[in-house]
């Protein structure tokens, strides 16, 4: 048993040493042979390393809300317009509202509320265009994990007393403050004067939209100068723990629901918004391109399968006589349907590495000359050079079986 295990690796090496040979000796032919598996391979590593890129970068960026924290606001996810229009006659979200989840709430650690609009800020002769102006109440920046650079947080007193201070991004300290303290300062918001009391840390930018650029002042002072008849709050809720995260949404709606007097059958009239919702919502697009991409591998995978069972028939007539040799000195067809299957699969998966190779190229390109994420699972190698080999494997039956079915005389007699 041990010898014909040792017959088999040797047999197997000697196999895949030959393959390798034909690949050598005709580099050309063998490009253009496996050209479809190459470009097959190329699309579906390629699309599966953006795909899980872009999903990386929602789940950090984009729908990373802070800890255990979902939003309740008017409109929640909106995917079509029909659905955008019908939002717009849903009631606004106003201050009592918040303050009715913040008492009842009992699954809640905390709740928080603003509301946003932009504006020019102004320091000195220097002028910041489109900044986003947050009115916020006192533990809004912190349920959205916006982390304290330097000075302080805007806190309840400010909020009570309609306070004229500010929490402010790094943009503007880059713009207004470079090389000095911008704790105690002025800046002029809009048409209203506002002082620094406190410095957010930087916080990047999310597809190219900087997340720095923003001035946050207390809800109180933004409902008295900045809110007008249509203004809308949303509002920021934090779990007490990551298992009660959903529990505590079932609870915001139901209290929501009652708070509107909705009945059983009616939809809501407000929207709940979970990173897991973003996540999905996302991943549903993706989706989308995905099988696309799958569609297209498929055609240059049958496309370079086919191209390889000609390969390897021409092949089969190429090595006749060679055939014949070996089933005149005992070689029986298994050994003949293997060394043809094993013949086209490492052909195929030789295809299926340089698919990958190149797709690694272009992914490490782009991460060096672009902002754009991107992320090569190992899953995408696994999947890419699995599929290739089993291309090679499939479209390699019928020139292996027909390899074996050679009779060993007519085989000797042949002439190429």
């Amino acid at each position: 048993m041990a010898r014909d295990r040792t017959h088999t690796v040797v047999a197997l090496r000697e196999t895949i040493g030959l393959a390798l040979d034909t690949l050598r000796v005709h580099k050309l032919r063998s490009f253009l042979t496996l050209l479809g598996v190459i470009l097959a391979v190329l699309t579906l590593v390629l699309v599966m390393s953006v795909v899980e890129g872009l999903n990386r970068y929602v789940a950090e960026r984009i729908a990373n809300l802070g800890a255990n924290v979902f939003v309740v606001d008017r409109f929640g996810i909106i995917t079509n317009f029909e659905a955008f229009v019908k939002a717009q006659r849903r009631p606004l979200v106003r201050l009592d509202d918040y303050e009715y989840l913040r008492a009842n709430l009992l699954l809640a650690q905390d709740v928080a509320a603003g509301a946003r609009s932009t504006a020019d800020v102004r320091y000195a002769n220097e002028t910041l265009s489109d900044v986003f102006v947050v009115g916020s109440t006192a533990s809004f920046a912190e349920l959205r994990g916006i982390d304290l650079g330097q000075g302080r947080y805007l806190n309840e007193t400010d909020d009570l007393h309609r306070a004229p201070v500010c929490f402010i991004g790094t943009d503007l300290v880059e713009r207004f403050f470079a090389g000095s303290d911008p704790v105690g300062k002025e800046v002029h918001v809009g048409r209203q004067v506002y002082q620094i009391v406190g410095v957010a840390k930087r916080r990047g930018s999310v597809l190219g939209q900087s997340q720095d650029n923003f001035v946050f002042i207390p809800l109180g002072t933004y409902l008295k100068t900045w809110a007008s008849p249509q203004t809308s709050l949303f509002m920021l809720v934090k779990a007490r723990r990551p298992d009660l995260v959903d529990a505590a949404q079932d609870e915001a709606r139901v209290l929501m629901r009652a708070r509107r007097h909705l009945s059983y059958n009616d939809e809501d009239n407000f929207g709940v918004v979970s990173p897991n919702a973003i996540t999905s919502l996302w991943k549903q697009l993706t989706g989308n391109i995905f099988a696309i991409a799958v569609g297209l591998t498929s055609v240059f995978m049958v496309v370079g399968g086919i191209v390889i069972m000609n390969i390897m028939l021409a092949s089969v007539v190429e090595r006749t006589r060679e055939i014949g040799i070996r089933k005149s000195l005992g070689a029986r067809r298994r050994h003949i349907i293997m060394q043809f299957l094993t013949e086209s699969a490492v052909l195929s998966a030789s295809g299926g590495l340089v698919g990958i190779l190149a797709a690694a190229g272009l992914g490490a390109l782009v991460k060096m000359t672009t902002s754009f994420p991107i992320q090569t699972p190992l899953s995408a190698v696994a999947i890419a050079l699995s599929l290739s080999t089993a291309v090679g494997l499939f479209f390699g039956i019928y020139p292996a079986v027909r390899a074996s079915r050679l009779d060993p005389i007519e085989a000797l007699r042949f002439e190429t």
